[in-house]
């Protein structure tokens, strides 16, 4: 720049630089004075007096601020350049500005020297990325004091990418989850969610990144350090810097106390509103246990107990009746309905009579022995149980049912929190449960009155017999439907079942005679079934004139080819005779006339040859029977029912029998199976 020279010496005009994009200004001498400024320097500074020396022109901001600069230049002609330099001058908005610039050494004279200034305003571009730096620095703080509050509780605070993937390790997430950053990031965290949970969490943070939600929330459970699962609510908001979104930052709060106190009250209402139009216990039990399942477990049976002992030695067993189940989606329902004797070393019954809970826990699928019903105790062994909860129902110190409560396979074995919930539960439903509990306490009495008076099947080598005995639960009577079993002194085998009309006290107290008489009868006379009942029907006579009742009498005895069966039937529903390849069909060839009448001639009986694994079932009408519906709809249904059950074990198949067919509830039901051996081999 030395060889730049005024009009007087070089012949350069500086007019020729009026018309330049950049502020342009010229000074002389050692005093700096000004000589020359562009129409844009004017634009950017103001007009400056020419002539005027740099202190004169700018006595504040250039002199304090640039002065050593141009004597520097001036002096050693070594150029200077100033980036973003700030200017003598503000904007109109009282902003401050910047410019970069150049200083360079002239000559106007030999020995003569002056500085020439070229400045660009850079404001806009400096005040835009200060914006972003602070921007940049208050986030930065922000998410300082973030991570800070969050070590000091059970949150996390975590950082992810505008696609949703985590992109900056999170101490509190490792201190939580005990899971490392190089298995965090990316969609890593996924793994500590619970397997239930994670599809949903995943469909509900991916429409939040596409949909750019100003604020995701998401509950969900995540594993911690220690193995387990605890409730965490989630809550991301997306961070944007020019309308974009650059990343999401958000935390992670433990909320499992809140969501235990939620859920704990919004079972309880469900429970309430599922029990409040409800009448019957059976009817009640089972609502709740459809509350507790799935929310609290896997599996829940309901049963009603009626406790035979009436002695202080407890050798007498307690008749248990599964009245109700509920199960989890994708486990195998129990019917509802079954009837077992449990002896007093099972801790089902050491539960109910000590009126408190009893849970076990044990490796999954290995439930101990003798802790619930036979059914039950297979069920929980073939779906993994690892513990459960005996929950007596206690109303008025008294103990009507049984509640079983299971968890399964995942599920975290049932606690305190769970035995505490239930019990409330049940506590509420108090009231709604007493009068019905009333009602059926007194069917208890009837329902041990009943059975006393049934003698239990015997036990015999090769043909297995089973009975149950449903009372109706609209009835708080003893009934007339009874059933017999025993083994005759030729070695054959007696199954009788009968009916006396009516539903009371002399109902119960003419079965209980009728039953004696024809035991007695079939004891003494080794006769056809017909002659027996030939001669129970004269015997009634000696009962009240207003008794009578139906009955079916058969004979199982073994033969040269296997087992046959001699039978009669008087006025009861036919015997039903099952193929165990799964043919039902009724045996109708010895009906005979209601006894309690007199008959002009004897009663006739049949003979069936017993196919080997097949099922004979006497049953009492209640099974069969629906107001207003021919009996012959009933039967079908009950053919159709037992032929798709051949297979099972004689007691699943009544059981089912009793919980798969749509009767009233107006009348007690009572059955008895014989189910023969496939090796008949004699």
């Amino acid at each position: 720049m030395d060889g730049i020279r005024d009009r007087g010496g070089s012949g350069l005009a500086f007019e020729v630089l009026d018309p330049a994009p950049v502020g342009v200004a010229v000074t002389r001498g050692p005093e700096h004075r000004l000589v020359y400024t562009n129409a844009m320097y004017r634009s950017q500074f103001g007009g400056r007096q020419i002539g005027a020396s740099l202190r004169e022109a700018f006595p504040d901001f250039v002199q304090r601020h640039y002065g050593l600069l141009f004597d520097q230049v001036h002096e050693t002609g070594e150029p200077v350049v100033l980036t973003a330099a700030p200017a003598s001058t503000t904007g109109q908005d009282g902003a401050e500005r910047f410019f970069t610039a150049s200083l360079s050494r002239i000559v106007f004279e030999p020995g003569e020297y002056g500085v020439l200034v070229v400045a660009m305003e850079v404001t806009e571009q400096i005040t835009a990325a200060q914006r972003v730096q602070t921007i940049a620095d208050e986030r930065s703080r922000i998410l300082r004091r973030y991570q800070s509050l969050m070590r000091v509780s059970a949150q996390i605070v975590w950082v992810a990418g505008p696609g949703g993937e985590v992109t900056e390790p999170s101490p509190s997430w490792e201190r939580v989850t005990g899971q490392p950053w190089e298995e965090f990031r990316g969609q890593g965290w996924l793994q500590m969610v619970h397997p239930d949970d994670r599809a949903a969490t995943l469909a509900s943070w991916a429409a939040a990144v596409r949909d750019v939600t100003d604020v995701w929330e998401h509950v969900y459970r995540l594993r911690t350090a220690d193995g387990s699962y605890r409730h965490f609510e989630e809550r991301a908001v997306p961070i944007r810097e020019n309308g974009v979104v650059v990343e999401w930052v958000g935390s992670s709060s433990d909320i499992e106390e809140r969501w235990q106190e939620q859920r704990c009250q919004r079972l309880l209402d469900r429970a309430a509103v599922a029990i409040a139009d409800l009448t019957s216990l059976e009817q009640m039990l089972g609502a709740l246990a459809a509350v507790i399942v799935p929310e609290l477990a896997d599996g829940c049976g309901v049963h009603l107990i009626t406790d035979l002992t009436g002695a202080a030695d407890g050798g007498t067993p307690f008749v248990v009746e599964r009245v109700a189940t509920a199960t989890a989606p994708g486990l195998p329902r129990l019917p509802p309905y079954s009837e077992e004797h449990l002896m007093p070393e099972n801790a089902f019954v050491s539960a109910a009579r000590r009126r408190r809970p009893i849970v076990r826990k044990f490796p999954a699928g290995r439930p101990p022995p003798d802790l619930a019903p036979s059914g039950s105790q297979a069920w929980m062994a073939a779906n993994g149980a690892n513990s459960v909860l005996l929950l007596p129902v206690v109303v008025d110190g008294a103990v009507p049912a049984m509640v079983t409560v299971v968890a399964c396979g995942d599920r975290p074995p049932i606690g305190q929190a769970d035995i505490t919930l239930l019990s409330q539960m049940f506590d509420h439903a108090h009231d709604a449960l007493t009068s019905a509990i009333r009602f059926q306490r007194t069917q208890q009495i009837a329902l041990a009155l009943q059975h006393s008076l049934l003698a239990d099947p015997p036990h015999l080598p090769d043909v297995r017999i089973v009975a149950r005995y449903r009372a109706s639960p609209a009835a708080a009577e003893v009934g007339g439907d009874w059933y017999d079993s025993f083994v005759l002194p030729d070695g054959a085998t007696a199954v009788a079942i009968g009916d006396v009309a009516g539903h009371d006290l002399g109902a119960a107290v003419a079965m209980s005679q009728l039953r004696n008489m024809l035991r007695a009868l079939a004891i003494d006379r080794r006769e056809p079934p017909g002659e027996i009942l030939t001669r129970l029907n004269v015997a009634m006579e000696s009962l009240s004139k207003d008794v009578t009742a139906t009955c079916v009498l058969a004979r199982v005895e073994t033969c040269p080819t296997g087992y046959r069966l001699k039978y009669a039937v008087a006025g009861h529903p036919p015997p039903l005779l099952v193929t165990p390849e799964g043919t039902g069909r009724f045996l109708e060839g010895a009906a005979n006339p209601l006894l309690g009448f007199p008959h002009d001639q004897a009663c006739v009986s049949a003979m069936e040859f017993l196919p080997p694994g097949g099922t004979l079932l006497l049953y009492t009408d209640g099974l069969v029977e629906r107001a207003g519906e021919h009996l012959d709809r009933g039967l079908d249904r009950l053919r159709e029912l037992a032929e798709s059950l051949a297979g099972e074990p004689v007691e699943r198949f009544c059981d089912h029998l009793l919980s798969g067919l749509p009767v009233t509830g107006l009348d007690d039901i009572a059955v008895i199976a014989v189910r023969l051996p496939i090796n008949q081999n004699k």
